[in-house]
C-alpha cells in the first residue's frame, strides 16, 4: 500500500509518499480501507517534533473514515464492508489499523469526507465547551473561527444558546457569519473585541493570548485547545494574577485527557447531528494523498475556511 512517511522532523518537505507492506489485523483489530483522512494542526506539530511522536519514520494522521476490509482473530466477520470512523495514528495511508472496539459506525447521510471534517475538530470543540461550562445566554469569544476547531465551537455554542463573537480573517467573515454567530470581528480590520466575555475558547494561542485574557469577565473561563499561532507565552501567570480580583480561570484542553469511551460516545452523537442536518462540516479542500505536503503548507499559511482532507 501507499503511505506518507515523515522522514525527519522539520518542514512539510519531510512528508514523503512511499510503498509499505499491506496491514494485517491482529487480535481484536481491523484494517480499514481509507476513503478520507483528516489533516489537522496536531499533524503539523508532530511533524515539527512535538506532541507525542518520539522519532521520525512514522505515518502521520490521527483520524480516518472508510470501510472495514479485514478483521483479526475474535472480531465479528460482519464488520467487513461497514463504513466507519476511527482515531489513532497512521491515517495518511491507503489502509489503517484500528481496535475493533473503537470503531464508530457512520450514518448513511455522513460521507467519509464529512466524517473527518467533523471528527477530531468537533470533539475538541465539544469537550472545550463542556470544560468551559458554557451556559445559554453567556458571552463567548471564539478565536480562529474559520479553522476546523473554531468553526465547530461557533456552531455548537450557537446551538447551546450562547451569544457568540467570532474572530476571523476579513476574507472569511461571511463564511463565519453563516454559522449563525451574532458578532464577527475581522482580524486586522476591526478593533479588537473588548468584552467582557464569560468564556473564551482559543485554538490559536500565541502572544495575543495575553491581551485576550484581559477581556474576561468576572469568573471568566479561558480554554486553550490549540496553538495555530504558537504556544502561549510564559507571562500568562502574571496577567492572570493582575486580574486576581476577577477570579479568572485558565486551562488547556487536549483530547488525550478524555477517556476513550467518552470520545466514542460524543463523536457518535455529533455524527447523528450532522446526519439530521444540524451541524455543517465545512471542507476547505480535498487533496490526493500524494499532496500531503501541500496540505500541511495550507495549514501553516492559513486563510481558508474549514477542514483539509486527504483522499487516498
Amino acid at each position: 500500500m501507499q503511505a506518507i512517511i515523515v522522514k525527519e522532523f522539520g518542514s512539510a518537505d519531510q512528508l514523503s509518499l512511499g510503498a509499505i507492506p499491506d496491514l494485517v489485523p491482529g487480535e481484536g483489530e481491523v484494517v480499514i480501507q481509507v476513503e478520507a483522512a483528516g489533516v489537522g494542526l496536531v499533524d503539523v506539530l508532530q511533524r515539527q517534533g512535538f506532541l507525542g511522536v518520539s522519532a521520525p519514520g512514522y505515518i502521520p494522521g490521527v483520524e480516518v473514515a472508510g470501510r472495514v476490509m479485514a478483521v483479526g482473530p475474535s472480531v465479528d466477520e460482519h464488520l467487513k464492508g461497514q463504513r466507519v470512523f476511527a482515531m489513532g495514528q497512521g491515517g495518511y495511508a491507503q489502509q489503517f489499523l484500528a481496535n475493533a472496539k473503537e470503531l464508530v459506525p457512520l450514518p448513511e447521510q455522513v460521507s467519509s469526507e464529512t466524517a473527518v471534517s467533523l471528527g477530531v475538530n468537533a470533539l475538541v470543540a465539544s469537550f472545550s465547551i463542556t470544560r468551559a461550562r458554557l451556559e445559554a445566554g453567556e458571552r463567548l469569544l471564539v478565536r480562529g473561527a474559520s479553522g476546523g476547531i473554531g468553526a465547530m465551537v461557533a456552531q455548537l455554542a450557537v446551538r447551546r444558546g450562547a451569544v457568540v463573537t467570532a474572530v476571523t480573517s476579513p476574507g472569511m467573515a461571511d463564511s463565519v457569519a453563516a454559522l449563525g454567530v451574532q458578532h464577527v470581528v475581522r482580524r486586522g480590520t476591526d478593533s479588537q473585541p473588548k468584552g467582557p466575555f464569560d468564556v473564551i475558547i482559543d485554538p490559536v494561542a500565541g502572544e495575543a493570548t495575553l491581551a485576550f485574557i484581559e477581556t474576561l469577565a468576572f469568573n471568566g473561563r479561558y480554554i486553550v485547545n490549540g496553538a495555530a499561532a504558537g504556544f502561549p507565552p510564559a507571562a500568562i501567570s502574571q496577567v492572570l494574577l493582575q486580574g486576581f480580583t476577577k477570579s479568572p480561570t485558565y486551562s488547556l484542553l487536549s483530547l488525550d485527557s478524555v477517556p476513550q469511551e467518552e470520545k466514542l460516545a460524543e463523536v457518535t452523537a455529533l455524527f447523528a447531528q450532522a446526519a439530521r442536518g444540524e451541524l455543517k462540516a465545512p471542507i476547505a479542500q480535498i487533496l490526493p494523498l500524494r499532496e500531503a505536503a501541500e496540505a500541511h503548507r495550507m495549514l501553516e499559511a492559513g486563510g481558508f475556511f474549514g477542514k483539509v482532507v486527504l483522499k487516498p
